[in-house]
């Protein structure tokens, strides 16, 4: 994703917004926090279908492209189960890279 590209689509949809329904958002907050793009895509489809304005779709399918992350489905299996040496492995890692 390029960002410059996120930024063009959450201003244009942004614009839209405002001018056709008086919504404003945060444009820069869009592309940095995935649920609120996907709040505002939702909004946007439901003014688009709800009131007949169909040139925010466009818009706001670029905007999900762009920013909102595409969720895999993965196989769930169990975690494996925890040692007596696990907790100690994990915190001599972590101080290590601390004072590393």
């Amino acid at each position: 994703m390029s960002q410059n590209d996120a930024f063009a689509a959450a201003a244009h949809l942004h614009v839209l917004l405002r001018r056709k329904t008086g919504r404003v958002t945060d444009t820069e907050w869009m592309v940095h926090n995935a649920e609120y793009a996907q709040a505002i895509v939702a909004f946007a489809r439901e003014r688009a279908s709800e009131d007949g304005h169909a040139d925010l779709l466009p818009l706001a399918d670029r905007l999900e492209s762009l920013v909102i992350p595409v969720r895999k489905a993965t196989p769930v299996s169990a975690p494996a189960p925890l040692t007596a040496s696990a907790p100690a492995d994990l915190n001599a890692r972590y101080i290590g890279r601390l004072r590393g």
